[in-house]
């Protein structure tokens, strides 16, 4: 990303956040994987974030519409208020290797509760290097979950 986009890019998120209210300390830097990371501290967050981050969702999907009608192209956009996202990827990686640690030892496969999909990413990619365990996604919608079971032997 050049500075132009991400000049625009922050202007347009800053104009969003002036439309909702949301006031605060914000930095914005570039990730590692050549996008924009947006991060944002402010007292009543859980206004921003909703239920299991679904305004922080749904904030995030309006940021990345507005840029790329200004832009002409899709551009990788990381939102984190009060470091949300932070916590709930250690927690979801947490959540993975001790479940996978579970049914490595019992031998027997573990569900865990639906996730969105950057979530049920989080749990594929914690535990791809693992020869104990595989992970398979089911259900649908909302439902959707992770599996994780005893890797079969060949």
């Amino acid at each position: 990303m050049n500075m132009e986009q991400r000049e625009t890019v922050e202007r347009i998120a800053k104009e969003l956040f002036s439309m909702i209210s949301l006031e605060g300390n914000i930095q914005i830097g570039e990730k590692e994987e050549g996008g924009i990371a947006i991060n944002v501290t402010c007292e009543d967050s859980q206004l921003y974030i909703g239920e299991k981050g679904q305004t922080l969702s749904e904030i995030l999907h309006i940021l990345k519409s507005l840029a790329r009608r200004k832009l002409g192209e899709s551009v990788y956009i990381a939102l984190d208020i009060n470091d949300y996202w932070k916590n709930k990827e250690h927690y979801t990686r947490e959540l993975a290797r001790t479940t996978a640690d579970e049914v490595s030892l019992f031998k027997a496969p573990k569900e865990l509760p639906p996730m969105l999909a950057v979530e049920r990413r989080i749990v594929h990619m914690e535990l791809q290097e693992r020869n104990d365990v595989e992970t398979e996604s089911a259900g649908d919608g909302e439902t959707r979950r992770v599996v994780i079971r005893v890797k079969e032997q060949a």
